[in-house]
């Protein structure tokens, strides 16, 4: 949780815990490589003058793992999105912004990738229950188990 890594194939990159929070993977098909985001929140202002970790808001994050993942090769203009997570994990009556964390993670993390013109590809995001993802690195699929309802590929 608030972390991110890169992988190479025939590893793979697992997260679990995806609640409110929002798992990114970014990739480029035909390299044997990719990364994965747990992103915890959506904005690093979020942080008011308390010491910040990077890997935990969107904006920080995603602008860490790009740097890596060009470093390592990628080029930012075949780069390729999978998401899952951004749930509404609990219900509030007043409907404050605060309270729909999950879904601003979710908008987070495609903003910040429209930005950079990176497509997203396939996404499974929103609802009300957890989730833990798997991404292969060797055929791109993204596997998601959701809490009480099985497994899916994206």
């Amino acid at each position: 949780m608030a972390d991110w890594k890169t992988a190479e194939a025939p590893e793979r990159l697992r997260t679990s815990g995806l609640g409110s929070c929002v798992g990114v993977v970014l990739y480029e098909e035909g390299l044997s490589i990719a990364a994965m985001a747990h992103i915890m929140l959506p904005d690093s202002s979020m942080a008011a003058g308390r010491s910040l970790q990077r890997a935990k808001f969107a904006d920080t994050a995603l602008e860490d793992v790009l740097a890596c993942l060009k470093e390592k090769g990628c080029s930012l203009r075949r780069l390729q999105a999978k998401l899952a997570g951004g749930a509404q994990m609990f219900s509030f009556s007043e409907g404050s912004d605060m309270s729909r964390i999950g879904p601003r993670n979710s908008e987070a993390v495609k903003a910040v990738l429209k930005e950079n013109g990176i497509p997203v590809k396939a996404e499974d995001t929103g609802g009300s229950k957890g989730r833990t993802i798997e991404f292969s690195i060797m055929d791109s699929s993204l596997y998601i188990r959701t809490v009480n309802e099985g497994k899916t590929i994206i």
